[in-house]
């Protein structure tokens, strides 16, 4: 079975965020850094080389593959902030349609800045993904 390349790392995330050229992105970033870790309780970690994460959990398949994740994490990509909600979307669809101009696909959403969203709503959104993880 492969293992896994993305993993938890002692690299530092302010580093990390740092490094981002764009001044509005690298804001943006802070932010949602400040806003998971006050919702997760939890210190942030690199997960790979730009996958900031927070909290872990063990996940088991049905076909026997298993291994270790973040709760939620987010990452400065080129095109979008992309915010990982590893509960998955489809049950938050009523906060999805008040959230604002955002993309989705599978537990990923996708916004191009946080001005772009309703930060209430993003909030609450992250909790409940994070909670209903929590309680699976």
């Amino acid at each position: 079975m492969a293992e896994l390349k993305t993993k938890k790392n002692d690299a530092s995330v302010i580093d990390f965020i740092n490094t981002i050229e764009d001044e509005v992105k690298q804001k943006n970033c802070l932010a949602i850094l400040k806003m998971m870790k006050q919702i997760t309780k939890s210190e942030p970690k690199m997960w790979g080389a730009n996958i900031v994460g927070f909290g872990n959990y063990h996940y088991k398949y049905a076909s026997g593959r298993e291994g270790d994740w973040f709760v939620t994490g987010f990452s400065p990509r080129k095109q979008n902030l992309t915010l990982y909600l590893m509960g998955g979307l489809d049950q938050h669809e009523a906060l999805l349609k008040k959230l604002g101009k955002h993309k989705r696909g599978g537990g990923c959403l996708y916004i191009k800045k946080l001005e772009d969203v309703d930060v209430k709503i993003l909030k609450e959104l992250i909790a409940q993904a994070a909670q209903g993880l929590k309680q699976k």
